[in-house]
């Protein structure tokens, strides 16, 4: 990946101009389907945005200096990690990457839940301190099928490249694969039925409680991220059309991951929140026995 090529992806595409309307508009859609099928009108479509400016335009609380500084630092460091995850999906399989490059890309998809986990117990609120507490189990729990239908996809493309495993994963095993990905979506954007670790109903906004104004903001901003990055990279790995024109690659890109995040909101506004037990009991069982079986599958077919 060239220089320039890499701050393309950053800026414009997949990056910063296009994750930014895309992360805000999926979450207004996902606000929208949750309110229609409960029978309500929902925010207006431009929701999301006005939300964030209006966040940044408060004046934060006064914070002792070392722990306001944290409060900032770690929900930028959340922004950043996932828009660098984001530049580096690979809509366009011939077109860059590099080496190794779905390791840095689970590195930094894994800075902002690390991020919300500090930034939980920093804020040293009584529910921030209990938000984060789920957050850390839940992110142990689903980073094991997580994780293990990554490298079933490695174990069968036979590379670490983002590109290699796009192009060359066997499709028995990029079936299995996917559908623990996906399975591990709604728990990291805090989605019903996994959404413990931030059930307003328990523990107001988990490990964002006390987070105020920009400092707010910027979780959102994470958070609206998270949604480009995780539906982008199981678009990016379900339909690599490495052969198709540049335009095409672009509108089947946005198209499934659009469909995806209809897909996760349905079953969000049709189910009920689980037990943290439960979720970690169904990651570490059903979620890791999908992985395993697409592991298993890579294995046998090399």
């Amino acid at each position: 990946m060239t220089v320039v090529r890499g701050l393309i992806s950053l800026l414009v595409f997949p990056g910063a101009l296009f994750a930014l309307p895309a992360g805000w508009f999926m979450m207004w859609l996902q606000r929208k389907i949750n309110a229609r099928a409960q029978g309500r009108i929902g925010p207006p479509f431009f929701q999301p945005f006005f939300d964030f400016v209006k966040l940044l335009a408060k004046e934060p609380v006064v914070r002792p200096r070392l722990q306001g500084f944290l409060m900032t630092v770690l929900p930028l460091a959340a922004v950043a990690s996932t828009l660098g995850a984001i530049a580096l999906l690979p809509v366009f399989p011939k077109a860059g990457g590099f080496s190794g490059d779905l390791v840095l890309l689970v590195s930094l998809i894994e800075v902002g839940p690390l991020c919300a986990v500090l930034g939980g117990f920093v804020s040293r609120s009584l529910y921030g301190g209990i938000g984060a507490s789920r957050e850390a189990v839940l992110t142990l729990a689903y980073n094991v099928p997580f994780l293990i239908a990554l490298f079933a996809l490695v174990a069968s493309a036979g590379s670490f490249s983002l590109a290699g495993v796009a192009l060359a994963a066997a499709w028995p095993v990029r079936v299995l694969a996917l559908i623990a990905l996906v399975a591990c979506i709604p728990v990291k954007l805090h989605l019903n039925p996994f959404s413990a670790a931030s059930a307003e109903q328990e523990i107001y906004a988990g490990s964002t409680t006390e987070y105020d104004g920009p400092r707010l903001a910027l979780w959102e901003l994470a958070h609206a991220l998270e949604w480009v990055a995780l539906t982008g990279l199981v678009a990016s790995l379900a339909f690599p059309v490495a052969d198709a024109a540049w335009p095409v690659r672009v509108v089947v890109f946005v198209a499934v991951s659009v469909a995806l995040v209809v897909v996760l909101s349905f079953a969000a506004a049709s189910t009920a929140r689980l037990k943290l037990a439960q979720t970690a009991r169904w990651f570490l069982l059903c979620g890791s026995g999908i992985a395993l079986s697409a592991l298993v599958v890579a294995f046998v077919r090399l």
